[in-house]
């Protein structure tokens, strides 16, 4: 159907939701929209239903053609064959779109799943209807408050946006960028996109200015030759992370009956999106770490990077692995060199790059600084600086803002990336509960925290690539 992008506008920015057929004890989805910014509304038949919805303070109707005004977004949540009827309500009232959380149509390939979907299609392809799913989570906006999930944050700004064929990894995606410092200014789970697709929602974003960047979970397409054009053409504009499911031949007869979707072949996809521009990934970790890396990191200007470790071992790890994903580990210039050997005294450490730093910056804050320094002045590091962090040891909250001041500053006076590996085993780990909060800390000033040298390597390389062309 032809779209129409006001009323998408509508459905995804909503100044009223209506949520259709929630129950109790926990009234999931009333309950999630604890900060809507907007007008909530509950319709519910139930008698039995709808004293718990009135203790929370919610108007509750018996019909959607009750509520005064305008309904932005329908949240239905009802059994399968009541939705034609929620539908044909939503139709009459002139809502904005609706959100689909039941489930049971044609991914089910049961007939009577089947004919209930063919009608939901008829019936809002003649309406003009937007119709996120079936069989999804829906839609999350940040700045309202509108949730699929209470972990879900509320507030100002955003980093990135998700859309996700699957509710579970739009979650996860979702959850994942917050826990590493991401704002996500929306995400769209769509399920079974009968109606509204994975194009269209591309195209929804691409014009979105308060999305900078965009990350996809896709198990297949309805329309190739249109997705392959539409993702070629947001590449352009912003970064687009692609995370494809169904990369086997039994991930393919799981993706058919998870969403319907027909899987194509992984070597058509890998094809597909090496020609597009846009950022391949193979799973959430994946997909996480490209994001921390697009998000947290300046953008690179080449592959020759500066790397920095603890000891002898992980100075020959960390190289291994950012070799490996197509980095460069240069010599420094003489000068560079007659600098660091100034105060440079670890025993048995080295400054060649890379650091075998130590105890050089393990006990003071000054020589990372002074390296740092010296590293900013050498023309040949283009990639920036990759950290092997310590987890522990900050005896003062104000012990680690001084480093990350000392890193900030660095990226503010090259624009180039600075990302932290803070290995989960080693020499380098402490107490767990500790090193989260040491992570957190990193993360909230921006920036990108990798549990393994292999991840941030190939994190940030695949955003040197993408910005590579």
């Amino acid at each position: 159907m032809a779209i129409d992008q006001a009323r998408l506008h509508r459905a995804l920015n909503p100044s009223s939701v209506a949520v259709v057929g929630d129950k109790g004890p926990q009234y999931q989805w009333l309950s999630n929209q604890k900060d809507f910014t907007g007008e909530l509304y509950s319709v519910q038949l139930d008698e039995k239903e709808i004293p718990g919805i009135e203790e929370k303070g919610i108007t509750n109707f018996k019909s959607l053609k009750d509520i005064p005004g305008e309904v932005d977004l329908v949240i239905c949540a009802v059994p399968r064959q009541v939705t034609p009827y929620v539908v044909a309500d939503a139709i009459e009232k002139g809502v904005g779109g609706i959100s689909m959380f039941t489930s049971g149509f044609a991914e089910t390939r049961e007939p009577e799943g089947i004919e209930l979907q063919a009608k939901l299609i008829e019936m809002c392809t003649g309406a003009g209807m937007p119709l996120v799913g079936p069989n999804c989570m829906g839609v999350y906006n940040r700045k309202l408050g509108v949730k699929f999930g209470q972990g879900l944050e509320h507030g100002e700004g955003g980093d990135i946006s998700v859309i996700s064929q699957s509710g579970t990894h739009g979650i996860g995606m979702t959850n994942g960028a917050q826990s590493v410092g991401i704002k996500v200014t929306r995400t769209i789970s769509f399920g079974n996109g009968v109606i509204l697709n994975e194009s269209d929602y591309l195209e929804y974003l691409v014009n979105d200015p308060e999305t900078p960047a965009i990350a996809m979970y896709l198990e297949g397409t309805r329309d190739g030759r249109r997705f392959f054009n539409t993702l070629r053409e947001a590449a352009k504009k912003k970064p687009v992370i692609v995370w494809k499911g169904g990369r086997s031949t039994a991930g393919s007869r799981a993706v058919n009956s998870h969403t319907g979707s027909l899987a194509s072949s992984q070597s058509v996809w890998d094809a597909m999106l090496k020609q597009t521009g846009a950022i391949a990934v193979g799973s959430i970790e994946e997909a996480i770490d490209a994001m921390a890396a697009l998000v947290h990191s300046k953008e690179p200007q080449g592959r020759d990077i500066a790397l920095i470790a603890m000891t002898g071992g992980q100075s020959v790890a960390i190289t291994d692995q950012f070799e490996r994903f197509g980095f460069n580990v240069p010599e420094l210039s003489q000068a560079s060199y007659d600098r660091f050997a100034e105060f440079f005294m670890t025993v048995g450490g080295s400054y060649r790059n890379p650091f075998d730093a130590a105890s050089t910056i393990r006990s003071e804050a000054e020589n990372l600084q002074k390296i740092l320094e010296i590293l900013a002045d050498e023309p040949i590091i283009t990639g920036g600086v990759a950290l092997e962090f310590r987890s522990r040891g900050y005896d003062k909250p104000e012990d680690l803002d001084e480093i990350l001041d000392i890193l900030d500053d660095y990226r503010t006076k090259t624009n180039q990336p600075v990302i932290l590996v803070m290995p989960t085993h080693g020499v380098m780990t402490g107490d767990v509960a500790e090193a989260a909060s040491v992570r957190d800390s990193c993360a909230e000033r921006g920036f990108a925290v990798y549990p393994s040298f292999e991840r941030g390597a190939q994190g940030l390389g695949r955003v040197v690539s993408y910005h590579a062309g």
